[in-house]
């Protein structure tokens, strides 16, 4: 595993006798290729001296130690003042001692004579561990301390926050990975709060915080773009974003490797230090470090920002500017957008927009300011490495160059233009008719803090005004879209205001009206299925597709049948077909055909692929009864049994853990099929009889040669029924909001349980997960899943055997149950086994044996 996020992780110095992850240490004898004298730590003064900007442009400090020490986020309230969350347990000593120390906080900054540089720091939260986000909102600030959220607010004037309010307790975990947490709270153009790997957002409804689908993706950091588009990043993936809604796509966990959400926005990963940086985690691969001793690829990539402010010129808005700690640089990016998907490209050819040749530059965050800069959280430490990846090549580095020290400095800096005073941040006014006017002011920061602060409010005095910002065609398509957003924040997008913005010129205003539309008016959206925009389009099918109707439908049909090509609009209908994809398949099918199209195979190789991938033989046997029907094309067929058929040629190409080709799951049916007896018959060229034979050889019923003897099913006895019971009680309170009812998991959050090696393999597996936790990667069927699940070891014995015999016998599994003395004795047994376990600990690999 390469350089983690959030960065942060200095891994300062560790000798052998260090508990290192064996599994990620890497050689253990190295041989320091770049031998570079030890860098002195540097002044902010000093530091600013090693900045390389483009021309136009310079940097200022903006706050630095003592008054902050080591920050890994910031978030400005509606009158500039600066929250900075303040890791300052993490990793002061060469063991991470000090990670469950209380010595962290949020302090609140204040700019007093409006200069730009910050005057007044207050602790507004103190005593803080490992806290991981902070957003201001309401007149105080939510603040991430895993694995909670709280609402803090300072109600007396002093800057100190006096009043906590828990809300939510599952933002992560206590003691967890600080890699692969929740972090950064963010406030999205749709009103709702969505963090990075966390998969639930908030939304404020009649002054409570309603739970919702969230993002579950991203490793550290979260920013919006003009439209409301989520970007992220991982620690080697500068950036990826969700082109349309993640709660739509959380619809239908069969869903998988989509591109509209988790969309690689960028595939050059390449980055050009300005001085050589061979204090990298994997510095001994020769493909780490280019031949002069800069990093070749991004390795610690967090914290990525889209520039929305009006202190730079025009080409710069909308670009996308990425820290990159390891090797002290901060990337920009442009973004291009064709029928919805985006694709962004480096500016700067071999440099970058932001280096330093200072070692101890850690840019860990970015951010839009009120004042329309753009800012940099500089954590200021020697290393960047959590003691769970180290690696023996790091930590020689680490030794042989003394960056264990100093583990108390950070700064915070912001870009302005260098022919120009730097201007002053906008306070947001209380006025309601004042903020509503800020929805047309140029920076991004002050239109999102005026709509968040309008909809806090509830003021539906806004309304009017809104509605007429709304429907002006002189306003800016992006203060119509805010106004929009608004009045649905507000409860006041009445009918009548959304119809006139389903007729917006714009393509975005368009396709947030289609979200916000409410289901009175689904004739109104049936009505658009001649819309020739594919963004729009695609959130059209999303919403045709959560409406099981008649109308809907055939819309939904018509839409397939002529864009069914294109992914987007595949998708967006695809997120509402769950349980629905045979009545849908058959009827695009029969349409298709008639139009002598094929425009829709694509449509229905994806829903065949789909019920394929579910396992379940009832609808495998019905999407082949779609196929023979007499009024299917023979090439709407053909995709059908081709979208069957995947599941079985991608699985082939899949290794167990003992290296033997895997095979998917076997489909029991009472009967020999008809239609596939009428398939055999009539797909006979060489291509189709593949097919077929793929698809026969998953199925089997009594009677078939060579078929194996159907499984045998052992039923519960009357005390192992109640077990089940129970388990299936504690796992809808506690592991279905990551894992799902349905067991399929949800990308980016859980890996599936249904059909799991994991789950159905030996008993002492499962119940060793669920005492100590799993860290990632771990492949799950055909995909590698990169997540930790915590441990739940506060869970008494009979609890952990009443979840593993639900999930062991809940859809179609038939495994055996698992008693209570089961777990006790696997609990004693590894008792002194603390650490999360290990993939290849618990199911080594051929090659991991070999060690």
């Amino acid at each position: 595993m390469k350089t983690p996020l959030l960065a942060l992780a200095m891994a300062l110095g560790v000798s052998h006798s260090y508990g290192l992850n064996k599994g990620n240490a890497g050689p253990a004898e190295v041989n320091l290729k770049f031998k570079l004298p030890a860098p002195a730590p540097l002044s902010p003064e000093e530091e600013l001296k090693t900045f390389r900007l483009p021309a136009g442009f310079r940097i200022e400090l903006v706050a630095s130690e003592p008054m902050i020490e080591s920050p890994v986020a910031i978030s400005f309230d509606d009158q500039g003042r600066m929250f900075v969350v303040e890791m300052r347990s993490y990793m002061r000593d060469l063991e991470g001692t000090t990670e469950k120390d209380p010595t962290s906080r949020v302090s609140l900054l204040t700019d007093v004579d409006g200069d730009g540089r910050m005057d007044k720091a207050t602790p507004f939260l103190d005593n803080l561990v490992m806290p991981r986000g902070v957003m201001a909102v309401k007149g105080g600030a939510f603040i991430a301390e895993p694995p909670n959220l709280f609402f803090c607010r300072d109600t007396k004037g002093t800057g100190v926050a006096d009043e906590k309010i828990l809300i939510a307790s599952d933002f992560g975990t206590l003691g967890g990975q600080p890699e692969h947490m929740a972090n950064t709270p963010t406030w999205a153009m749709d009103n709702r709060v969505y963090a990075a790997n966390y998969g639930t957002s908030l939304k404020l409804t009649t002054g409570a915080w309603q739970k919702g689908p969230g993002l579950g993706r991203g490793q550290w950091g979260l920013s919006q773009d003009d439209a409301g588009r989520l970007f992220f990043n991982y620690n080697s993936d500068l950036l990826r974003a969700d082109l349309l809604p993640a709660a739509a796509y959380a619809r239908n966990p069969l869903l998988r490797d989509a591109i509209g959400i988790n969309s690689k926005v960028i595939k050059d990963q390449s980055v050009y230090p300005s001085h050589p940086t061979p204090g990298v985690n994997r510095g001994y691969d020769a493909k780490t470090l280019r031949t002069d001793g800069t990093l070749a690829n991004a390795t610690s990539t967090c914290g990525a920002v889209i520039y929305r402010g009006d202190a730079f010129p025009a080409e710069f808005r909308g670009n996308a500017f990425i820290p990159e700690p390891s090797s002290n640089l901060v990337k920009r990016i442009t973004i291009a957008e064709k029928d919805g998907v985006l694709t962004g490209a480096n500016v700067y050819k071999d440099k970058e927009f932001l280096t330093s040749t200072d070692e101890r530059f850690r840019p860990v965050m970015m951010a839009n300011g009120p004042d329309g800069c753009l800012y940099v959280v500089d954590l200021y430490r020697g290393m960047l490495q959590h003691p769970a990846f180290l690696t023996h090549y790091l930590i020689a580095n680490i030794k042989d160059r003394h960056l264990e020290l100093p583990v108390t400095g950070g700064r915070i800096w912001r870009i302005v233009r260098d022919n120009k005073t730097a201007p002053r941040a906008t306070k947001i006014p209380a006025l309601t008719a004042e903020r509503v006017k800020l929805l047309q002011h140029p920076n991004g920061w002050v239109r999102d803090t005026a709509q968040r602060l309008l909809v806090e409010s509830g003021d539906l005095s806004a309304s009017e005004s809104l509605g007429a910002l709304l429907t002006d065609p002189k306003a800016p398509a992006v203060t119509r879209l805010h106004a929009l957003w608004t009045l649905d924040g507000l409860g006041a997008a009445r009918p009548e205001l959304v119809r006139l913005a389903l007729k917006d010129p714009d393509t975005q205003v368009r396709a947030a009206a289609i979200r916000i539309a409410p289901t009175e008016m689904i004739s109104d959206l049936c009505a658009l299925k001649d819309e020739k925009e594919i963004l729009v389009l695609a959130h059209l099918a999303i919403r045709l597709s959560a409406t099981n109707s008649a109308e809907t439908d055939t819309a939904l049909a018509k839409i397939l049948s002529q864009h069914g090509r294109n992914a987007l609009v595949r998708e967006g209908a695809l997120t509402g077909l769950r349980g629905r994809e045979i009545a849908i398949a058959r009827q695009i099918a029969i349409a298709t055909s008639k139009l002598q199209s094929s425009d829709a195979d694509a449509v229905l190789e994806a829903i065949s692929r789909i019920i394929s991938q579910s396992g379940k033989a009832g609808p495998y046997e019905e999407v082949l009864s779609v196929a023979v029907a007499p009024e299917v094309a023979a090439s709407v067929r053909t995709a059908i049994i081709r979208g069957l058929s995947q599941t079985e040629s991608e699985t082939k190409s899949i290794k167990t853990k003992s290296g033997a080709a895997a095979k998917p799951k076997m489909l029991w049916l009472t009967k020999e099929p008809l239609s596939l007896a009428q398939l055999k018959a009539t797909m006979t060229d060489a291509t189709g009889a593949k097919l077929i034979a793929s698809v026969d050889a998953r199925l089997t019923w009594p009677g078939k040669p060579g078929a194996p003897a159907p499984p045998k099913v052992i039923p519960l006895s009357a005390s192992q029924t109640a077990l089940f019971e129970k388990g299936k009680s504690v796992f809808g309170g506690l592991c279905a909001a990551c894992h799902q009812a349905h067991g399929y998991g949800l990308d980016g959050l859980a890996p599936p349980l249904v059909d799991s090696d994991w789950v159905l393999g030996k008993p002492d597996i499962a119940a060793r997960i669920v005492l100590n936790g799993l860290g990632g990667p771990v492949k799950v069927g055909n995909r590698t899943w990169d997540l930790t699940m915590p441990p739940m070891g506060m869970l008494s014995d009979e609890d952990i055997a009443g979840v593993l015999t639900y999930i062991r016998r809940e859809w179609e599994h038939n495994a055996s149950p698992i008693e209570s003395k089961d777990v006790k004795a696997i609990r004693t047994q590894f008792a002194e086994h603390t650490a999360s376990w290990t993939s290849d600990e618990l199911m080594p690999s051929k090659k991991a044996a070999k060690k």
